[in-house]
């Protein structure tokens, strides 16, 4: 798993050697401490001497301190992302997958894994626009190619971009919003696999989807999403549950 090292540098300027030492100290943190100054020196064809400078400019008091306190941040990052379901925490997975089935799980985190040069076209109105930006923003830092639009705005973009787009990935509450209905017709017409988030009961765009994710409506006919609603918020834990799905795949092919 790739560590974001500004949590680590803490904003500290540090030279390219610096960053080479650094990441070869997390990738190999268990070893790091077994071979020592030295030996980590030896590794990265540099001097004890620059490793105790990056310790000091950590704010450390030499390459022990550092490794020790690295090592938690390291291993704790991993188990956030490989550790069994239940460290999901905060997410009632009995209630938030009870309409999901698992193989559509599989199937999207297998159109994650394996898409490379295409792109996720991702798309949502109103409301639904707001999950669909997430889920575009985490799968940009996760290094996936993708491509968002809303409303109006994406006729040019989703026609000129068409042979280039893998999978149309759409957020409908209702399941019928014309915009996006239409967007998926055009999407089943042209070969472009689609992969939709709905309301857990029967609609127009999870009927034509290849992969639907249903998501409990607890207020159907509040069209305006004037009253309390978890629809939106449990749509975003399980775009989170897809990522962790994800992880865990990528994890077993290591």
């Amino acid at each position: 798993m790739k560590i974001d090292l500004d949590k680590i540098t803490k904003n500290k300027d540090i030279t390219d050697l610096e960053q080479q030492v650094l990441e070869y100290i997390i990738n190999n943190i268990d070893m790091a401490m077994k071979l020592g100054v030295r030996g980590v020196a030896k590794k990265n064809f540099t001097s004890t001497s620059t490793i105790m400078r990056l310790a000091k400019k950590l704010g450390y008091k030499g390459f022990v301190d550092m490794v020790y306190n690295i090592k938690p941040l390291v291993h704790k990052d991993n188990k956030s992302v490989i550790n069994i379901a239940s460290n999901l925490y905060g997410m009632d997975l009995t209630q938030l997958l009870k309409y999901v089935v698992d193989e559509d799980v599989k199937s999207f985190v297998n159109l994650l894994t394996y898409t490379r040069e295409k792109f996720l076209f991702i798309y949502a109105t109103g409301f639904s626009r707001i999950i669909a930006e997430y889920l575009n923003k985490k799968l940009l830092v996760l290094g996936k190619k993708c491509l968002f639009a809303s409303g109006g705005d994406t006729v040019g973009i989703f026609e000129n971009n068409i042979m280039d787009i893998e999978a149309l990935i759409v957020i409908s509450r209702s399941g019928e919003t014309k915009m996006v209905l239409d967007k998926v017709n055009y999407a089943k017409q042209r070969g472009i696999k689609v992969i939709s988030f709905t309301r857990e009961i029967d609609n127009s765009i999870s009927r034509i989807s290849d992969i639907n994710f249903k998501i409990f409506d607890m207020n159907k006919l509040d069209d305006r999403n004037i009253y309390p609603n978890s629809f939106f918020p449990s749509t975003c834990m399980l775009i989170e549950y897809l990522i962790f799905r994800y992880y865990e795949e990528i994890n077993t092919q290591k």
